[in-house]
Order: structure tokens, then sequence, then C-alpha cells
């Protein structure tokens, strides 16, 4: 490029997602004919389920989709979001309340846009989710990590959220059950922090996405339900892709005070208009129907999840905290760092060049904590076949025992 086309300083701040990336690479090697095990993206292996897939493609025939529909979402999907909401998280949201998305993801840009100016500040409980600071950077915003590792079960201290507060805090993300850890965290922290934010006039975001999926008797605490007062300045963030395994699919939503819904639907407006008619069609036959494949998916993510833990708590050097919720192992890493690994003894510092030599080394691909704010981990998805699973495992346990 020449010297007079440079970016913007907003895009040059702002980090690539770690996990599309170490995706991608694996991608890539399996492309190049290497056999990958790829533990990376969190990605049900799962197909839609056939009633979800036969909506999409009735939807298809009909003329009806092939216009614009309304910017925030199709009336009924919206209805129907509203009507999860008090069946799932037990209290009552209107569809004037929702805005579709494209996937969570825009629903998470679409919150800090709307939110934040300049130099205001986001507290992020950390470990968190790759793409929170960096949707915060791209608005403007201060990210501020409030770390909570294995030793709390990374769940995080309402004194030390309190200590990071400042006179410029905007909002606060609460993530549960939790992405990367697979932390449920307890009522009483739920609680604690809808109360903090009430008393602090600060917004709470919740991300709700994995709210399905909790194991050994976990449950998934809502915001809205902890602390009721909360509701007005409560923005709840979730989609159909973990629940239904439609990643593919990109259906997301909010759902917020009225007048934030309005403000996200005029942002979208100029943005991306609305989510395609044939995926909202098939997300509306997931929200409005009953969840048995869901708890299905479930029992196989549970197996799974009992079989990664196991296997990582065997390696010498690797602690694997048990998870309650999600599809994520999160272990700790570091009794692996400065010590030879492989055959051919590779010596690494850092989890990410640890999650480097493994790829390159095992072909295992894993996420670096540092991609989380939490160096010294590895996340591991489980969201994958069985067999491939322990294969991958296999290769992690070999690898650091030299062979």
């Amino acid at each position: 490029m020449a010297q007079w086309q440079t970016f913007s300083d907003r895009i040059n701040h702002v980090a690539p997602s770690a996990t599309l990336a170490v995706d991608s690479k694996a991608k890539a090697m399996k492309a190049a004919g290497l056999d990958v095990i790829g533990f990376g993206a969190g990605e049900p292996d799962f197909p839609t389920p056939a009633t979800i897939v036969d909506a999409a493609a009735q939807a298809c025939r009909e003329p009806r989709n092939y216009k614009y529909t309304p910017t925030p979402g199709l009336p009924e999907l919206r209805e129907a979001i509203a009507a999860k909401v008090l069946r799932d998280s037990g209290y009552e949201a209107t569809a004037d309340q929702v805005v579709v998305t494209n996937g969570g993801k825009q629903a998470v840009y679409e919150t800090f846009q709307i939110l934040l100016n300049d130099g205001d500040e986001v507290i992020i409980p950390t470990p968190y989710w790759t793409s929170y600071p960096e949707a915060v950077k791209l608005a403007g915003g201060v990210p501020v990590e409030v770390f909570a590792g294995a030793g709390r079960d990374f769940e995080p201290d309402i004194a030390a959220i309190e200590a990071a507060r400042t006179e410029r805090t905007k909002a606060i993300i609460v993530t549960s059950p939790n992405n990367p850890t697979g932390a449920v965290w307890s009522r009483e922290t739920i609680r604690a922090i809808g109360e903090w934010a009430v008393e602090h006039h600060v917004w709470v975001i919740s991300d709700e996405i994995y709210e399905h999926l909790n194991y050994d008797g976990a449950k998934t605490a809502y915001v809205g339900v902890e602390v009721p007062e909360c509701r007005d300045q409560l923005i709840v963030l979730n989609g159909v892709a973990k629940t239904y395994a439609m990643p593919g699919w990109r259906v997301g939503w909010m759902v917020a005070p009225a007048e934030v819904a309005k403000a996200a639907s005029k942002l979208q407006g100029h943005l991306s208009s609305n989510v395609s008619n044939v995926s909202q069609r098939a997300a509306l036959a997931a929200v409005a129907g009953p969840l048995d494949e869901v708890y299905m998916m479930r029992e196989a993510f549970d197996a799974r999840r009992k079989a990664i833990v196991a296997a990582l708590n065997e390696i010498d050097g690797v602690y694997c905290p048990t998870p309650t919720g999600a599809f994520y192992a999160f272990p700790d890493v570091t009794g692996l760092l400065g010590r030879p690994l492989g055959a051919k003894g590779t010596v690494v510092g850092s989890s990410a060049e640890l999650a480097a030599a493994l790829l390159d080394e095992a072909h295992v691909a894993a996420v670096p904590g540092e991609a989380f704010g939490a160096p010294g981990y590895l996340r591991f998805s489980y969201a994958l076949a069985d067999d491939q699973l322990a294969e991958g495992m296999r290769r992690f346990q070999a690898w650091v025992a030299g062979k």
C-alpha cells in the first residue's frame, strides 16, 4: 500500500478474533491435507433439527420472504422471542423490546455503539469472550478487566468489581454460562451484580446465549429475575446458534428497554437492515418449538464434558476445573511452560506459544488464554464428535509426553 493509504485508528486498535484465527488456520491445514483436530470454534457439530430446516425450506418458496421486512425483525419472531423470555427466564417482555440481529455478535456490537461515548468504561469480568473488549473499543469505550481465576471457579467477586468502578463506568457484562470457562455463576453473584448496577446507575449487558447448557444440577440465573428493578437498565443478548445448532443461520437478538430497542433499530437501519427472512423463519420454528432436541444435544455435550475434563487432568502439568455450563473446558496449562514438549523438545514460554506449537506439531487446535484475557490457559471446545475429541486428547497427551 502507498504511504497515504492509511486506515482509521479505530480499526488499527482492534485485534482480530483469535477464535476465528485459530479455526481458519486449522481449516487451512486441513485443506492442505493435514489431519487436524479442531477444538477452536464454539460450533456445535450436530445438524440443525429437521423441523427447523423444513421451516426454512418452506420459507424459500413463499414470495413474501423475497422482500424487505421491518428492520428490527419479523413481527411474529419478535413476539416469539418475547414469549421465550417469559418461558425460559421467567419475566415478561414485549415485542417492541426485541431487535433481531445478524447473529449474537451484531447485537453485542450495536449495544456498545448505542450506549458508549468516547472514554466511557465497561467492566468486563475476565476471562471474557474475545470480542467483548474489541466491540467496546470500536465504540470509543475503554474495557476494564476484572479477573477471577480457577481458584474462584472463574466467578467474579463483587468487591473487585466495585474496586474497578469509576465515574466513567457505563456498563458491566454478565456472561453465564460463560465462554470461555464454562462456569455458571451463582444466583448470589448474579443478584449482587444486579443490585450493584442499580445502586450505581450502570447498564447490565447479559449474554445468555448458553442458557440451556447446564450440567451437574447447575442452573442459569437471570439478572432480570434476581433483580427485577434492574430491567430498565438491562440489555439481554441471545441467539439460536448454540442452543439449536444454528451458527451458520446468523440469527441473534437483543431484548432491551423499548427506547434502547428503538435506537438499535435506527442503527441497524443504516448498518444491515433486516436479517435474512429465511433465517428468521427458521429461527421462529426454533424459538417457538419444544426444547426436546436441545436437551438431547445437551446430554451428548455432558458426556463429552466429562471425557475431556478427565483426559486433560491426566496430563502432567495441566489442571482443568470441571465446567458446569456451555461447551468449553478451560484448563490451566502453566505447568507445561518452560519444559520440553513433543518429539522435538519444544520449549514454550506462554500459552499462546503453547497453542501454536500444539497445532503445528500435534495438529490439535485450541485457543490460547491470551485471547480471553487469561494467559496461562487454553480453551478447548468440546462441541465436536466423540471420536475426534478422543483422538485430539490422545494426541495432546502423547505430545506432552514427548512422543
